[in-house]
């Protein structure tokens, strides 16, 4: 293999897949990517054996110079590569694979050798596409990711809470992330009729929104077994999360007595002044709400306390004190990305939903906590 291409977009395919790959495995060449010259173009595979991804470069109208001298293949150390190519300082980069597995990696001024591994000891990994498609727009896409991902599980104590639930059915799509203490779902309309439930890692949903640079139709692509996201030039492909996910639709109250109505920038800064009052890790804050008042605050017999009134907010119902995690609030707020917010409460011990005041797509759940103060 001996190839010479311009050194930025070589870079950025190297990044892209080195996310895919792991440093601690016991299989030594997923520790690498695999790079192969063939048919004028580059192509580039990273994976743990969770979660692959493939991607080429081809220069195409002359955007940028690819010149394969010699086809080949190689697996070579993920973090080594990267950060010989991102060191160098010349424009182009030169591969070649001089003895056995041995590879130059060279510029106008630096000469680089590194020991590589066959490509015939990479795992063969079958990216052939699932059945069940879907077409989106990486931005729309990108922000059903965003808007529920935060409420996932980090504990392996119950792994289909470490994903993301996504359903399709009858030209919707539902996204679906819960911890069992918080929920976020957000639901968006698609052209086409397909049906499926399933459970995505949430470290795979935050490679694919890394990835996506652009608001470009891409393609969502699923079977029994795994998910494809096909974006652009790169391909990632995970394994589903086995197991059936908890119904959550009746988690979500269907009446409710009391709504707020605020500014979500006013909010948000309220709730991180009150967090400052933390006590053992833990972000208690407590809502005050009457026809003339709405108070925020928090306690903390440690540290002190704080008290904040929201002028500008607006409730209708009875007096009502909820107390509830401050994290879980601002997270929830925040990813709405509205300016105007409400949420609606339906009593003091039940949950309560956040929604943005003119865009109920986004729906966030948070559960109260008990407070003997």
């Amino acid at each position: 293999m001996n190839f010479k291409v311009d050194r930025l977009p070589f870079l950025n395919e190297l990044n892209k897949v080195s996310r895919a790959v792991s440093q601690k495995t016991p299989l030594p060449s997923l520790a690498g990517i695999k790079i192969e010259a063939r048919d004028n173009t580059l192509y580039f595979t990273g994976s743990d054996s969770d979660i692959s991804m493939y991607s080429y470069l081809k220069s195409e109208n002359n955007n940028f110079m690819l010149e394969i001298m010699e086809e080949g293949s190689i697996v070579l150390g993920a973090k080594y590569i990267c950060d010989i190519v991102r060191k160098l300082e010349s424009n182009q980069v030169c591969v070649e694979i001089m003895d056995g597995q041995l590879t130059r990696i060279s510029d106008e001024y630096s000469d680089f050798k590194i020991n590589g591994l066959k490509s015939s000891d990479y795992p063969t990994i079958d990216f052939s596409k699932p059945d069940k498609s879907i077409l989106l727009n990486g931005f729309t896409l990108q922000r059903c990711i965003n808007q529920t991902i935060f409420a996932t599980s980090d504990k392996e104590t119950r792994p289909v809470l470490t994903g993301i639930n996504v359903k399709a059915n009858k030209g919707k799509m539902e996204f679906v992330g819960t911890d069992s203490y918080r929920l976020a779902k957000k639901i968006i309309s698609v052209h086409e009729d397909t049906n499926f439930s399933v459970t995505i890692p949430a470290k795979t949903l935050e490679e694919v929104s890394k990835t996506i640079e652009s608001d470009e139709v891409m393609e969502f692509a699923v079977n029994d077994k795994k998910i494809q996201f096909w974006i652009g030039n790169t391909i990632i492909q995970s394994r589903l999360i086995e197991g059936a996910y908890p119904e959550t639709s009746r988690l979500i109250p269907m009446s409710f007595e009391y709504e707020l109505t605020a500014d979500s920038r006013d909010l948000l800064s309220a709730i991180d002044r009150a967090s400052l009052m933390k006590e053992d890790g833990k972000n208690i804050v407590k809502l005050r709400l009457t026809q003339d008042l709405v108070e925020l605050s928090s306690k903390s017999q440690m540290v002190g306390s704080v008290k904040e009134v929201l002028n500008e907010a607006a409730f209708q119902g009875k007096d009502l004190d909820i107390s509830f995690s401050g994290k879980y609030a601002y997270d929830a707020i925040r990813a709405l990305e509205c300016d105007l917010i409400k949420i609606k409460f339906s009593g003091e011990m039940k949950p309560f939903v956040i929604t943005g005041c003119n865009d109920d797509s986004c729906i966030q759940l948070i559960l109260p906590v008990r407070t003997y103060a």
